[in-house]
């Protein structure tokens, strides 16, 4: 029997979305490791917005960076009487698609996305985890733009589909989209 326990949260760019999965993890009473998957850059701005995301985390909370090997980070982390936050899949993606020290995606970016789609399903405890709503604008002109934001949407699915639940945040506000079944 599998003691996993997925909430997918998804959201626009300052939405309130990361926020939210911190209160769950904190309301969760377990344990938490927190996943960050930015790479870190010389972009000051960028630099902010990642000190943002730290100041706010609790400080007992472990931490794992995983720009890349997603799969293996949850693998490592996920447990009975555990919680686990990834934050966030966007960033994720965009390390595969546009890797910093190359022109075109990562070869095996395809097969990363089966991995952690499988590390999800088998995952053990509590997972949170967060990604951005960014396909609700205009089809975006370029072909790379166009297969980052197809490729999102596609993860976005794929594991909404194998969360227990699924929360949209706007305004800061949580919206629930899928809910656990009751049992009857």
């Amino acid at each position: 029997m599998n003691s996993r326990d997925l909430t997918f949260i998804v959201g626009g760019a300052r939405s309130g979305k990361s926020a939210h999965a911190e209160r769950l993890a904190a309301a969760s009473g377990l344990p938490v490791t927190y996943i960050a998957t930015a790479r870190v850059t010389n972009d000051l701005e960028f630099a902010e917005r990642i000190g943002h995301h730290r100041a706010r985390r609790p400080a007992h909370w472990a931490l794992s960076e995983a720009p890349l090997d997603l799969a293996g980070a949850l693998d490592a982390a996920a447990a009975p009487g555990q919680c686990v936050l990834i934050d966030c899949l966007t960033l994720w993606l965009a390390n595969l698609l546009c890797p910093a020290d190359a022109d075109s995606p990562l070869p095996d970016w395809s097969e990363r996305l089966d991995a952690f789609a499988a590390a999800c399903a088998r995952a053990q405890g509590t997972v949170l985890v967060v990604s951005n709503e960014i396909g609700m604008g205009v089809v975006p002109m370029g072909p790379a733009t166009r297969l980052y934001v197809d490729e999102l949407g596609r993860l976005n699915q794929r594991i909404a589909a194998l969360a227990d639940r699924a929360t949209l945040v706007a305004a800061g506000l949580p919206l629930a989209l899928k809910a656990p079944r009751e049992a009857s």
